[in-house]
Order: structure tokens, then C-alpha cells, then sequence
């Protein structure tokens, strides 16, 4: 983490005017800063209906004509799309000129005014020479994450640096989007977004969030660190309360995994990165991206194409991470979608006739088996506890319609038999670990091993069976980088400040894994109707073999 970024240093606002970043940077950047992984994918399908769908959409196609100026050629096109959404959603289309006004005397930069402005309403910017960035803790396609002081309230903070270098405007939109979701939501267990660095005169920007020490995949996989079941129980309990939050707010998380969970010292779990996240209505049923949630933890009606879903894809990642906990790693590491629908079947059965009848998903005849596959958790998971595995059967239902809710989990036998969830004031205190740290031991480890003698690399490899835990996970959504990039192809990829990366957190991990990485796999048939853009993310582990202390491994 610190060789990252060393020396405490004050944020910089770019001292170039916006008309010249916004010309010269117009597309690349920005698009990933809010668009990371599956946002991506939203994107490439931003000409259909669902794109508007997504309430927070529509925000930002407000964003999007913003930036669109710098895209003749489209503006039209997207002015009229605009409009459509406006219509569509009349609560959340454009402000008022004279509001955008207010809102840069006010210090906020136009291009966000203009796309933005209902995201942005009510707040003032916070000035970036009240932070001091003191170390790298975080890294996405398009932004950085960096443990930082604010020197205006004496406290330590997390800033996610959203890059802007190529203000493509649908990826403004995707931001605008997310900032509207946290400003919707307020729990004890929800990440909270505390404010927004910017200037008139800048295209970046940065949103200030509590800072929490840990995330589960990094917490989880530090050497020699045991969950009981207690504490397992306490934080599935925390992530359920936090979903329902959620859920009964209209919103989908879509990419619930152990990095995204994180952890503060006092043991309290908050879902973040809601990047990946949509405004959705149970009683209005409107299309949305299948390309959402990360591979390992992607529902089988995903990977079966399904655009009209609900909050069954988050319980289906929770039962993921559920099982995870108990088995000390995770269950279904497919390394292409394909292989991950096939895992599934194996484990957890195919569809029923009548399910696929009533279903009616774009990729069923491709992916419906010639003989269906019997359901088997309860015997490949036998030693798990029985209320631990009744759960885990109903939130990794192939029907998304028994999956139930998160607050029916929540009164599962789950939690009403002991040991009972335990406080989490009273769970031990740990260093900081977080995924991010895991990845860089992991490539220390890694470069060490290639660089030392044979006797070097035996006490590595025994090290890192130890110690090294964080074996990286498929992104949710990859495809998009790949997708953008044929999109932009003509726009200069390259940041004044950094080089346009499509694979940045390939660099940070070094785990050894045999088979080709997702982004690097030829996906099946069932993304023939789609572009292909596979990025290659990081999720480990929530635990290693020995991750209770009360319980076998499997």
C-alpha cells in the first residue's frame, strides 16, 4: 500500500481550463471513472429503452448532452434521447437554467451542473486544499481510491478520485447516477457518501466517504485471521440489513462481493461501491443490462440473458458469500461464463421445465442441458451447519422467485439459533487489510519468488500457501472495457497525468492462476448478440480453508 504512494500530499485541481481538458480528454476517462465493470456494459446498451429505464440514467443523459457538445455528430441523437427520459422519469430530468447557474456560482463546474444538477442539489463543493492524501488504498479501470485527512474536520476520510480526462459523456451519466443512489440511502450498514470535491475550473472529481479499515476479502484473507461462526453470523446479518435497506429504497446493488463489503474497527459492515447500482420499481417492470455483478457471484438468470429482474441477483451474491465464509473459499470460480453457468448447474441444478418455459431467456436453447442436472448442495456442503445450509439452499434457489427477500433472511433459523450473531463492538480489532493490500503482497511475493534463487522461491511458495489468500475473481462486467474502447477508438486514450490502462488492476495482482484470466478467455455463444469486453478484477476469497475456527473446511 505504501509503496503505492508514499509522501502525504495535498489534492490538485487541474489548472487548465475546462474547454481545453474537455476537448483534448473528452472520452476516456471519465467514461471508466463512473463506468467500471458492469456500469460499462450499461453503457454499450445506452441506445436501448433500459438505459432510461434506470432512473439515475437519466441524470446523466442530461450529463450526456453536457458533454455531447464536444460529439456533434451524436448530439441529436442523444438531446432527443434525453428528452424521452425526461418524460419518462419528470422528477429527476434537468434543472432549471437559473438553477445550473446558482449551482456554479456555487463552485461546481459546469459540465457537472449541466448533467448532474439533481445529484449535486443542495450540496456545496468541498475545496481540494482541505485534504491531504496520505496513502493509495483503493484501485478501478477509472479511479483510484486513497486514505486521506481532512483538514477542515480533523478526521481520517476515503477519496475515490473519479478521472475525467475524456468527459465521454455516458460515463458522466453512470456517475452522476451512483451519486444520486448514495445521496438516496442512509443506514448504519450503506457506506455513506459525506461530500464532493471540485472546482469551476476542474475535470475531476472526488467523493469523500467514511473511511473503513477493512473489507471483507482482504479481512478475510489475512494470514492467520479465523471467523467464528458468531462473527460470520454478525456480518451476514449486518449485509442483509444493509440490502433490505436498500431493496425498500428501489435500488439493486448488482455487484455484491467480499471487497465491496467493508469493515470499519468497530466491526460494523457497510455495503459500497455502488457504481454498478439501479434504481428499480417491483411493481413497474422495465429492462436492464443482464451484464451486471461480478462472474463468481453473477445468478444463473444473468448469464441466461434476463434484461427484467430484481432484488433476487443480491441475494443470490449474499448466498455466494454466505457459503464462501463457511468453505474457505469461494464456491463457483468460473473462469468464463460459460464455465460459470455449467457450475452452477452442478451444483445447484438446472431449471425445472417449467422454468424455462415460463422464463422465456434469450440464451435458454443455447444453454438448456440435454439432461438436467440434480441439485446437490446439501451433500456437497454436509458438514456446514443445518441452519447455515437451509439458508444457503433458499438464497442460491435457481428460481430468483424462491430466493425470498432480505428481510425474510434476516428471520431465518439462521439467526435465531446459537451461537447468535454477535455484537459488533466486541469483534477483534485487526490491522487494516484490504483486498488492495492482499494484491500487493501477492505481487511482491510473486516478483521475489521470479527474481530470487530455487531455495527462495520454496520458502515463498510455503509463504504464500500461508499467507497468500486473495485469488482474483472475474469482474462483473469486464466486457464494457472492451466495448468503450471500439466505441472511442478514435478519441486519444491517453491521460495528461496517467496512461489510459484497460487492465490497471491486472498490475497489482500477481496471484498465480493457471487457467487464462477472464479478460483473456474466449467467452461461449451466449455473447454472440453482444460485444465482447472482458476486464480482469480482483475479488479473492472471503476466507481461507481454516476460515472458522469451529468448523471443517470443505
Amino acid at each position: 500500500m505504501g509503496c503505492l504512494c508514499c509522501k502525504p500530499s495535498a489534492i490538485e485541481d487541474s489548472k487548465e481550463s475546462p474547454r481545453e481538458r474537455f476537448s483534448s480528454k473528452a472520452s476516456s476517462d471519465l467514461r471508466g471513472s463512473r463506468v467500471t465493470s458492469s456500469r460499462r456494459e450499461e453503457v454499450h446498451r445506452a441506445k436501448d429503452r433500459y438505459d432510461s429505464n434506470d432512473g439515475r440514467a437519466m441524470l446523466i443523459d442530461k450529463h450526456a448532452n453536457g458533454s455531447l457538445r464536444l460529439h456533434s455528430e451524436h448530439f441529436e441523437r442523444k438531446r432527443e434521447k434525453m428528452e424521452y427520459v425526461v418524460a419518462q422519469h419528470p422528477g429527476m430530468g434537468s434543472i432549471p437554467k437559473a438553477t445550473e447557474g446558482e449551482q456554479v456560482a456555487a463552485g461546481w463546474p459546469s459540465w457537472l451542473a449541466a448533467v448532474a444538477g439533481e445529484a449535486i442539489k443542495g450540496w456545496t463543493p468541498r475545496r481540494a486544499d482541505s485534504f491531504q492524501k496520505l496513502d493509495k488504498i483503493g484501485q478501478g479501470t477509472y479511479s483510484n481510491v486513497y486514505m486521506a485527512r481532512d483538514l477542515e474536520h480533523n478526521k481520517t476520510v476515503a477519496l475515490k478520485k473519479v478521472r475525467f480526462d475524456n468527459l465521454e459523456p455516458e460515463s458522466v451519466r453512470f456517475m452522476a447516477r451512483e451519486i444520486h443512489i448514495l445521496r438516496r440511502l442512509d443506514h448504519p450498514n450503506v457506506i455513506k457518501l459525506e461530500g464532493l470535491v471540485t472546482s469551476r475550473m476542474s475535470c475531476s472529481l472526488y467523493l469523500v466517504f467514511e473511511y473503513m479499515e477493512h473489507d471483507l476479502a482482504g479481512l478475510a484473507s489475512h494470514p492467520g485471521l479465523k471467523f467464528t461462526e458468531a462473527q460470520v453470523k454478525c456480518y451476514m446479518q449486518q449485509l442483509l440489513r444493509g440490502l433490505d435497506h436498500c431493496h425498500s429504497r428501489g435500488i439493486l446493488h448488482r455487484d455484491i462481493k467480499g471487497s465491496n463489503l467493508l469493515i470499519d474497527n468497530n466491526g460494523v459492515l457497510k455495503i459500497a461501491d455502488f457504481g454498478l447500482a439501479s434504481f428499480f420499481d417491483p411493481h413497474q417492470s422495465q429492462p436492464l443490462t443482464s451484464r451486471v455483478v461480478t462472474l463468481w457471484y453473477r445468478p444463473p438468470e444473468l448469464l441466461l440473458g434476463a434484461t427484467y429482474y430484481g432484488t433476487a441477483v443480491d441475494l443470490w451474491s449474499t448466498g455466494c458469500i454466505l457459503a464462501e465464509l463457511y468453505a474457505g473459499k469461494p464456491i463457483m470460480p468460473g473462469r468464463t461464463e460459460v464455465e460459470q453457468l455449467h457450475k452452477i448447474f452442478k451444483l445447484c441444478g438446472s431449471p425445472s421445465e417449467d422454468y424455462w418455459r415460463k422464463s422465456k431467456l434469450p440464451h435458454a436453447t443455447i444453454f438448456k442441458p440435454q439432461q438436467p442436472y440434480r441439485r446437490c448442495v446439501a451433500d456437497t456442503f454436509k458438514d456446514f451447519p443445518a441452519p447455515a445450509l437451509a439458508l444457503m439452499e433458499t438464497l442460491l434457489s435457481i428460481d430468483p422467485a424462491d430466493r425470498g427477500s432480505a428481510a425474510s433472511a434476516l428471520k431465518s433459523e439462521f439467526f435465531t439459533t446459537k451461537p447468535f450473531p454477535c455484537d459488533p463492538s466486541i469483534l477483534p480489532k485487526y490491522p487494516p487489510s484490504k483486498e488492495f493490500d492482499a494484491k500487493i503482497r501477492d505481487e511482491e511475493a510473486r516478483r521475489q519468488g521470479a527474481a530470487g534463487s530455487k531455495g527462495q522461491r520454496i520458502d515463498l511458495e510455503r509463504r504464500g500457501t500461508r499467507e497468500s489468500r486473495a485469488i482474483p475473481a472475474p469482474d462483473a462486467n469486464a466486457e464494457l472495457v472492451l466495448s468503450m474502447q471500439k466505441r472511442q477508438g478514435q478519441s486519444n486514450s491517453k491521460s495528461r497525468s496517467e496512461k489510459f490502462n484497460p487492465h490497471p488492476e491486472e498490475v497489482a495482482s500477481g496471484f498465480p492462476i493457471d487457467p487464462p484470466r477472464p479478460s483473456q478467455a474466449v467467452e461461449g455463444s451466449m455473447e454472440t448478440q453482444e460485444h465482447h469486453h472482458k476486464r480482469a478484477s480482483h475479488s479473492g476469497p472471503l476466507a481461507h480453508r481454516a476460515a472458522r475456527a469451529d468448523r471443517k473446511s470443505v
